[in-house]
C-alpha cells in the first residue's frame, strides 16, 4: 500500500503533476484538434520534464535524484551558484577567499585609475586577534619619485639585473590564455619590470612584447629538454642567451603543491604547446616530482652555476616553498663547501596560487611565506651569505602593505600572481581548472579568450604596477623611511591577544652573521643545521641509522 502512495508523496509529487499533465493535455489535444498549436509547447515541457523524472528515478549514480526527482535537480543549480550568490551578495567587504572584496576591489580601481579611497574608517576588528600594523614616524620623509629598483647578481654574476620591487610572478602559458600573456608582458614591458615565465617555457606571446623576463625551468625543463625529458644544455643556453631573459630561475616547489607534480593529458598537448615546451604530441605531458638533473644539495649548486654559465652570466638561482628546514640548510651547506652562490632565491609560501591542486596540498603543505622568507634570512645570515643572495618573495600579494610586510622580515621583492590577474579583469570565479573562465584570463578556449583585449588590459596591468608603487612611497615615507630595504621588523607589530601586542622582532628574532657556522643555540636552527649534510637532501640521523 505504501509503495502504490509514493506517487503522492511529497517526494514524487513533481513527478507526478508533471505526468498528469502531459497526459491530460495529450488527451485534450486528441480530443479537440483545434487547440493543438495551443498545448504543444505545454506538452513539451511537462513531457520532457516526465522524461526527465522517469530517468532519474531510474538512474543509479544520485541516491538524492532517486528519491526525489525533477525537484532534486534544483539542489544540483543552487550549489552550483552557491560560489556567485556568496561572492555577490553575502560577503561583506573583508570577507571572501583567497582574497577579500574589499582587496579585489583595490586592484581593479588601481588598475583602472578610478579613485581608491575608502570612507568613515576602517572596517577591521583592530582589537582582534591576528591583526597587524606598521609603525609611522612624526617626522614623515618626501615621498619618494623614483621607481623603487634593486640589483639581483652576486659577484660570480656578469649581467646583474635592476629589479622592480614589484614583478609578475611565475604563470606558465597554458595555464593562462595567449592574451593574458600578451598584456601582462606588455604592461612589464611599459612599466619596466620583470614577468616570470613559469615552468612553461618561454611562448612566442611572451616574446612578441618584448617584456623582460624571467625564465623559469621545472621538473619538466621545458623548452631545453631531451626527447626523454631530461635537461638540454644546449637548448638552453640557445634561448637563455636572449636579450629578453633577464634571469634565469631553478623551479624546486611550488606554495600551492609542493612536491607534486603535474600531467597535462596527451589529448591537451596541440601543436603549439608540443612546440613551446619540446614535448612530442599524442604523449603526456609529464612534470615529475623531482628533478633529474641532479640528486644532492652539491649538484643542485652545481647545477645553478651551469644555468647562470649557460646563459652567459645572467643572475640565475631557484624557487622553493620551505618544506624540511634541514634540506634548505643542506643546501646553504653545499654552498659553504663549494664556494657556488646562487644570485637569488625566491620563496613561495603555502598560501600561493595555482590553477589546480589537491585540497590536501594546498590547505596543508608547506611552510607559510612569512615564516619561509624570514627562515631563509636568517639561514644566509647564518652563513654569512646575505650580503650576496637576493631574497624574493611570492604568496598572495596584492597590495603595498603586503609587499612592505614582507620586506622588513627579509625580502629583498616581491611577486604577484593573482594581483596582476585582477588587473588584467579575473574576478576570482575558481574556474581555473575548468578551462572555463569567464574573463578569458584562464583559458586555452579562443572564443573565450577573445574577450581579454590586450591594449586595454597591458593599459590596466601597468596602472597597478604604478599605483601600487605609489602606495608604497607613501607607506615608507609615512614610516620616516627612504626606500623598501630601509623596514625592518622593527616598524611592525601583531596583536596576539585582546591585551598582548608583539613587535616582529620578537616575533621574527634575527641571527647573528656567521652564527650557524660558529655554532648556534637557537633552537628553530640548531637541530636542523646538525641534520642538514652537503651531500644529501636527508638528514644525518636518518642516514646513519638507515
Amino acid at each position: 500500500m505504501e509503495t502504490l502512495m509514493l506517487p503522492l508523496s511529497p517526494r514524487f509529487i513533481v513527478l507526478t503533476i508533471c505526468g498528469v499533465a502531459t497526459l491530460l493535455l495529450v488527451g485534450i489535444g486528441i480530443h479537440d484538434p483545434k487547440v493543438i498549436p495551443l498545448v504543444v509547447i505545454p506538452v513539451i515541457v511537462f513531457g520532457g520534464l516526465t522524461v526527465l523524472g522517469i530517468h532519474d528515478v531510474l538512474q543509479k549514480d544520485h541516491a538524492v535524484l532517486r528519491n526525489y526527482p525533477i525537484s532534486a535537480h534544483i539542489r544540483f543549480l543552487l550549489e552550483e551558484i552557491r560560489p556567485e550568490m556568496r561572492q555577490y551578495f553575502f560577503e561583506s567587504e573583508k570577507d571572501g577567499m583567497p582574497f577579500s572584496r574589499d582587496t579585489r576591489a583595490v586592484v581593479y580601481q588601481r588598475a583602472k585609475m578610478v579613485l581608491d579611497k575608502r570612507p568613515f574608517g576602517t572596517q577591521k576588528n583592530v582589537y582582534e586577534e591576528g591583526y597587524e600594523w606598521m609603525h609611522h614616524s612624526v617626522a614623515p620623509r618626501p615621498h619618494a619619485v623614483e621607481q623603487f629598483r634593486i640589483t639581483i647578481g652576486g659577484p660570480d654574476c656578469l649581467k646583474p639585473y635592476s629589479a622592480s620591487v614589484l614583478n609578475i610572478s611565475a604563470m606558465s602559458f597554458g595555464a593562462l590564455s595567449p592574451n593574458a600573456i600578451r598584456a601582462l608582458n606588455a604592461g612589464a614591458k611599459r612599466g619596466n619590470f620583470a614577468h616570470d615565465t613559469g615552468e612553461g617555457g618561454v611562448s612566442p606571446y611572451h616574446q612578441e612584447m618584448d617584456g623582460d623576463l624571467i625564465w623559469e625551468i621545472g621538473s619538466g625543463y621545458f623548452g631545453c629538454r631531451t626527447h626523454d625529458g631530461n635537461f638540454d644544455p644546449d637548448a638552453f643556453a640557445k634561448l637563455a642567451v636572449n636579450d629578453q631573459i633577464k634571469m634565469v630561475e631553478l623551479k624546486i616547489s611550488q606554495g600551492a603543491k609542493p612536491g607534486h607534480g603535474g600531467v597535462l593529458p596527451a589529448a591537451k598537448v596541440s601543436e603549439e604547446i608540443s612546440r613551446i615546451r619540446g614535448v612530442a604530441m599524442g604523449e603526456d605531458c609529464i612534470s615529475p616530482a623531482y628533478h633529474k638533473a641532479f640528486s644532492t644539495p652539491i649538484e643542485m649548486i652545481e647545477f645553478i652555476d651551469k644555468m647562470r654559465r649557460l646563459s652567459g652570466g645572467k643572475p640565475a638561482g631557484f624557487k622553493l616553498c620551505i618544506g624540511h628546514p634541514w634540506e634548505f640548510l643542506a643546501i646553504c651547506k653545499a654552498m659553504l663547501q663549494t664556494g657556488i652562490y646562487p644570485d637569488f632565491i625566491v620563496i613561495d609560501g603555502n598560501e600561493g596560487g595555482t590553477g589546480a591542486a589537491p585540497l590536501e596540498f594546498m590547505d596543508h603543505l608547506g611552510m607559510p611565506m612569512r615564516e619561509g622568507v624570514n627562515f631563509v634570512h636568517n639561514a644566509l645570515i647564518g652563513i654569512g651569505a646575505r650580503d650576496r643572495i637576493k631574497i624574493g618573495a611570492s604568496g598572495k600579494i596584492a597590495t603595498a602593505f603586503d609587499i612592505a610586510r614582507v620586506m622588513a622580515l627579509g625580502a629583498d621583492w616581491c611577486n604577484s600572481a593573482r594581483g596582476f590577474m585582477f588587473a588584467l579583469g579575473c574576478i576570482q570565479s575558481l574556474s581555473c581548472h575548468t578551462d572555463r573562465c569567464p574573463t578569458g584570463v584562464t583559458t586555452q578556449d579562443p572564443t573565450r579568450n577573445r574577450a581579454l583585449a590586450v591594449p586595454q588590459k597591458t593599459d590596466r596591468v601597468y596602472n597597478y604596477h604604478e599605483a601600487t608603487l605609489h602606495a608604497l612611497a607613501e607607506l615608507i615615507a609615512a614610516a620616516g623611511l627612504d626606500h623598501p630595504q630601509d623596514i625592518r621588523p622593527i616598524h611592525f607589530s601583531h596583536r596576539a591577544s585582546s591585551t598582548d601586542v608583539l613587535s616582529f622582532t620578537r616575533m621574527y628574532p634575527a641571527l647573528r652573521h656567521n652564527e650557524l657556522v660558529d655554532g648556534t643555540g637557537d633552537k628553530r636552527f640548531r637541530d636542523a643545521w646538525e641534520m642538514a649534510q652537503a651531500g644529501s637532501f636527508l638528514p644525518a640521523a636518518l642516514e646513519r641509522s638507515a
